[in-house]
Parts: structure tokens; C-alpha cells; sequence
């Protein structure tokens, strides 16, 4: 099972064209000013099968899937999973990472080496709040890399280029903010009458 934090079933602010976003629960990380600060905790929030995630990414009609958090490493067996199921319907997988490539490749572990298997779009490296930056799309920080894992994607590509941006979604009452990291602790939260939870 999964453990997560939020979903958002359509974004253009997470990756390359309309994406299925999935913020998990937990990361060891703890990199100081992380945009997400509610989801560093391990503690139960949405347990979900990793084939029911992929049968909503599939049906939501998005080019690919992007997996946030939290940290998507500290779950990646069941991720890795996900991942495979969503990647064999045609979609793209982008994963956000505080490890380093090298690092997760170091870890001669499993389920990492499956979940790098599955994706075409790593981002990676600590989050360094004095390093900051809007002007990199989809990156937070400038110490950070984005990978070309698969041919799926080239550094080239027209939506490689621009500005970082931000969303707003309100769902059901909720106010679900993602995107720019210069929300802080707003980016993937759900606000609920002016309240974080």
C-alpha cells in the first residue's frame, strides 16, 4: 500500500504537459525550508493500492504521472509498481527526489533500482532554500538536476523552457495550492477556510 499525502488528478505545473500529481506521506530528509513541511512525517494519511492509483492516473486522460512528497524513494517498491502499471498504459512517470541519482543508485536496493526502471523524468538533489529559483522549470532549487532517464523526453523540447508557475485548485471546499516553491509551506497543502492540514 501506499501511504499519501495529496493528490491532484490534473496539473501543468508538475511536469511536462497535464499530469496526474501524487505527493506521498514521509520523507528522512528533512531539507530545511521544504515547500512541504506537513508531509515529512511518517504517519498513516491515505493508504492506497498502487493498482487503484493507476486505474484513477489512467482514467484521468493526462500524458503523465509526477510523484512528490514527502520523499517518493522512501516508498518505492509500491511506487515502483504504480509506476510500471501506468508507464504500460502509455503514460510518463516524473519523480521528485531530495536523493541524488548517484545516491539512489548506490542503494543497491530493489525497489529504488524498479522505481528508476519505471521513469523517464527524475528531479534530484536536497532542496537548498538559499539556492531558490522560479527561473528553472520544475525545479526548486539551482543545485538541483533534472535526469533524462528514458528518450521519452529531450532537454530540447519546448516545455523544458519557462518559468516555474503555480496552481490553484479548490475540490469539494478545499483549496489545493501546487506548483511555484516559492509558496513554502502552501505548495501540495490543502487549505480548508483559511486553515493548513
Amino acid at each position: 500500500m501506499l501511504n499519501l499525502a495529496t493528490i491532484v488528478d490534473r496539473t501543468e505545473a508538475e511536469g511536462p504537459g497535464a499530469r496526474f500529481a501524487v505527493w506521498v506521506q514521509g520523507c528522512p530528509l528533512r531539507c530545511p525550508g521544504c515547500c512541504n513541511p506537513a508531509q515529512l512525517a511518517f504517519v498513516p494519511r491515505d493508504a492506497v493500492a498502487p493498482e487503484d492509483l493507476a486505474a484513477r492516473a489512467i482514467r484521468a486522460g493526462v500524458e503523465g504521472v509526477s510523484l512528490l512528497g514527502g520523499e517518493p524513494f522512501a516508498q518505492a517498491a509500491a511506487l515502483a509498481r504504480f509506476a510500471a502499471l501506468v508507464r504500460a498504459a502509455g503514460l510518463s512517470v516524473m519523480v521528485y527526489s531530495g536523493y541524488t541519482l548517484a545516491e539512489l543508485r548506490a542503494r543497491s536496493d530493489a525497489g529504488v533500482d524498479a522505481l528508476l526502471a519505471a521513469t523517464d523524468l527524475l528531479v534530484d538533489g536536497r532542496y537548498v532554500a538559499a539556492l531558490r529559483t522560479d527561473a528553472r522549470r520544475w525545479i526548486g532549487s539551482t543545485n538541483q538536476s533534472l535526469h533524462f532517464l528514458t528518450d521519452r523526453y529531450a532537454p530540447g523540447d519546448a516545455c523544458f523552457s519557462g518559468r516555474n508557475t503555480v496552481e490553484i485548485h479548490l475540490r469539494d471546499g478545499e483549496l489545493v495550492v501546487n506548483g511555484w516553491p516559492a509558496l513554502g509551506a502552501l505548495t501540495g497543502r490543502k487549505i480548508i477556510g483559511g486553515s493548513d492540514r
